[in-house]
């Protein structure tokens, strides 16, 4: 096979080797433009996984590139004059010009023929069965097939400049200063015996104000070693970007997305490789990794279908870019925490430096206590004292948390679900079941599903209400169970359904309209403004009247004060996923020309007026949430900053904690969706609007939970669909991590002989997973301590 490699970074090098080794036949020929001494930046980073990865695909270039690694495992966090060190990370550095070296001496050695000095901006007359266009994140090549490859190229919020010092850090160094224009932050290692990696990084806007814009290169330079003079101990900075002039030497990072990898011109296949294909922002070190890994993938496809070039490309991109993602949504978490170090900084230093390590979400709780138990066991302890407990290591998901009158027992809430199973608004048997065995199931707190004022606030005819006394006593009923029978609280969620009601139940077709239901018939459907939930299918909502809106909030205010009367603990009114309220204060759905339309002041005036009257009617020791979708995931629709002005302005109006969701507004909607997608929303709101919140969506797990609490990311996690699966979640994850104290994680007294052969059968399944792994005696040990 012909094949010509379009650059000569890390990407080029090692796939030309890789496909020279796997069979000399090959013709392989790479072209750069640059000299082959010449390179940009300093030292990259590898994570010790991927030094195995090199030792599998060639064995002779990895130990070469041991061999001129430095090796560390501590990263040290400094912040408002502490350090906080953690250990067991794992990680390598080596300098860039070091390792392309070691590439290109292999490569010369395997027969690649090197054409260096060589500019090559088009494909048009390269000969050869096989393309690969590694040409860097600005590629040409990417350019010139763009209508294929339809690349997404976003420039992130921060200035970064690429420095190096003679000072060597003995960890990896996050640096942070605060200065009259704002937050700048500093990335250290060692990657050699003489020489460190420098990164300096500052939000656009901070850059600007500090006057760096107009520095010449070395004034730029001399203004990073006077802010990092306490860590650089009289060391100087260095840049080795001759090319760049004044402050061109400050770039922002661009995000590279493409949909596609491959291009068939009718002459060679042109793939997309490295950061012509993708980026992964420094801070998690991963776009040289993710380089050599594209070329190890592609060699092996090639590998495993021989003949078959088709084939191989078409896996390489289906099933390489699944695996890109996922590092790409890493690294786009650990850029946007980076860009809000304002917002983290209001967190203690303890916090601050647990948020950073885990900002990626990649690297988890239990993740951290296997890396240094010792750091997780004195974090905890910390947020153990934080919470008003003895400072003793205690799992962050078990701490209590207090609002007003009330205090939760732990973190974990049942979040609302609707069972459409109640007659004529009267929740029944099926309720007290399903709600007073998860309370039974060790949550801090129950919410009901979202409950109606009045039949017409409906979704389906089986949602439950609170307009009545039946109702009221069917409630109370439940209310009195879980405070009887368990330690945990409840709650009431009220809602309206507004464009989205007169639905049939789910299992008899989601969203579609009432079919002359023989119990009940369609009701008129009230909103902001005319709308079709579903276009063409769902009946036509009309505007709400002023006096619609008298009635609705009187009516919010009437079903209140049952919730009250039926002792429930925590109230809470539902504001998104399009129903009513949500309704009005998304731009989607909200066209009205009056004082409750247009401006988002106005968007939020009538669930504001109703909030409020509900305020005035609940008791002032019991706790207030509001649930909003933070995003609309729709152009045009709501966004998170605008999620955040929502919170400051329910908030001022006496809500304690925002029950932080998103979408659900429009079927239009977009969402990204993965582990705990929606908690940076939480985070969000938390950490600008300073208001307590509840992160929802994707959490399954207790290291979820234990790491979002633990970061400050939110204060508690509801849990939906685990709950459906097992009422006893929150003891079965209990005992699962080791924690068998039963603080805040008490069982009932009736099932406590379950508890203790539960927690045997799932030490014996540890130290059986430790024998088959071949740990240590001691690795044993803490694996069945659960550590």
């Amino acid at each position: 096979m012909r094949i010509t490699c379009i650059g000569g970074g890390p990407a080029g090098l090692y796939f030309a080797l890789l496909m020279k080794q796997q069979d000399p036949r090959h013709e392989v020929t790479l072209i750069e433009r640059n000299a082959a001494s010449d390179t940009f930046g300093w030292g990259v980073v590898f994570s010790d996984q991927t030094l195995g990865a090199l030792q599998r695909a060639d064995a002779k270039t990895a130990s070469q590139i041991l061999d001129a690694f430095n090796h560390w495992d501590d990263i040290d966090v400094h912040f408002q004059g502490r350090t906080i060190r953690s250990s067991g990370h794992g990680f390598c550095g080596i300098g860039r010009k070091r390792l392309l070296n070691i590439l290109q001496d292999r490569c010369a050695e395997l027969g690649v023929q090197m054409r260096y000095s060589t500019d090559c901006a088009d494909d048009a007359d390269i000969d050869a069965d096989l393309i690969i266009a590694c040409d860097g994140l600005n590629s040409r090549i990417r350019t010139k097939y763009a209508a294929t490859y339809q690349p997404d190229i976003d420039l992130r919020r921060c200035r970064f400049v690429w420095l190096g010092t003679n000072k060597l850090f003995d960890a990896f160094t996050f640096a942070f200063e605060k200065t009259e224009w704002g937050w700048f932050q500093a990335h250290a290692y060692r990657f050699d015996e003489t020489t460190s990696t420098f990164i300096v990084e500052a939000p656009e806007e901070v850059w600007r104000a500090a006057g760096l814009e107009g520095m010449s290169k070395e004034e730029g330079i001399a203004f990073c070693e006077r802010l990092f003079a306490k860590y650089l101990d009289g060391h100087p900075l260095m840049s080795n970007a001759a090319h760049l002039r004044g402050s061109a030497q400050w770039i922002r990072f661009p995000r590279v997305v493409c949909k596609r990898w491959v291009h068939h011109n009718g002459r060679a296949p042109v793939v997309l490789m490295g950061d012509a294909a993708h980026t992964a922002h420094f801070s998690i070190g991963s776009g040289t990794k993710l380089a050599l890994e594209d070329a190890i993938d592609l060699a092996g496809r090639i590998a495993a279908h021989p003949g078959d070039l088709a084939a191989a490309l078409g896996e390489y991109e289906a099933k390489r870019g699944v695996e890109v993602l996922k590092i790409q949504n890493a690294a786009r978490n650990s850029t946007e925490w980076f860009e809000n170090v304002e917002r983290h900084a209001k967190l203690e230093p303890e916090q601050f430096a647990y948020a950073l390590l885990t900002r990626s979400q990649r690297i988890s709780h239990e993740n951290l206590r296997l890396r240094d138990a010792g750091y997780v066991a004195g974090l905890e302890g910390w947020l153990a004292g934080q919470a008003g407990l003895n400072p003793q290591p205690l799992p962050p998901m078990f701490t209590p948390f207090t609002l007003r009158g009330v205090t939760l027992k732990n973190r974990v809430v049942v979040s609302p679900m609707a069972q459409y199973s109640a007659a004529s608004g009267v929740p029944g048997d099926h309720h007290l079941v399903h709600l007073g065995a998860r309370a039974m199931g060790g949550a801090g707190l129950v919410f009901c599903e979202m409950t109606c004022p009045t039949p017409d606030a409906r979704i389906t005819p089986g949602c439950p209400g609170l307009w009545n006394d039946e109702q009221s006593q069917a409630w109370k009923r439940i209310v009195d169970f879980v405070h009887g029978n368990t330690t945990a609280k409840i709650a009431m969620q009220l809602g309206h359904a507004g464009a989205k009601g007169s639905t049939r139940v789910p299992w008899e077709g989601e969203d579609l309209p009432l079919a002359d239901d023989a119990r009940e018939g369609n009701w008129p459907l009230l909103s902001a403004s005319p709308q079709q939930y579903l276009d063409g299918v769902s009946a036509w909502s009309r505007a709400m009247t002023r006096a619609d809106m008298d009635r609705v909030r009187d009516d919010f205010v009437a079903a209140t004060k049952r919730a009250a009367e039926a002792g429930f603990d925590w109230l809470e009114l539902h504001c998104a996923h399009g129903y009513l309220f949500s309704a009005f204060l998304s731009p989607l759905t909200n066209q009205r020309n009056d004082d409750y339309g247009g401006s988002l002041a106005n968007r939020l005036r009538f669930p504001l007026e109703v909030f409020t009257a509900m305020r005035a009617a609940w008791p002032q020791d019991k706790p207030m949430s509001v649930r909003l979708s933070a995003h609309d995931w729709v152009p045009g629709g709501n966004t998170p900053a605008e999620a955040v002005e929502m919170a400051r302005a329910f908030k001022a109006a006496g809500c304690d904690l925002i029950d932080v969701s998103s979408g659900q507004v429009s079927k239009e909607q977009k969402p990204i969706y993965g582990r705990m997608y929606q908690t940076p929303f939480a985070d969000l709101v938390r950490n600008e609007a300073g208001i307590a919140t509840m992160a929802v969506g994707a959490i399954s797990e207790a290291d979820h939970v234990n790491s979002i609490v633990a970061a400050g990311r939110a204060d508690l996690c509801a849990i939906a669909r685990p709950h459906l699966a097992n009422p006893a979640w929150t003891l079965l994850e209990a005992a699962k991590i080791g924690h068998t104290s039963g603080i805040g994680a008490d069982w009932p007294v009736q099932y406590l002989s379950g508890k203790s052969q539960l927690e045997r059968n799932l030490e014996r399944e540890r130290q059986m997973a430790a024998q088959t792994a071949g740990l240590s005696a001691q690795e044993q040990a803490n694996l069945a301590q659960g550590v």
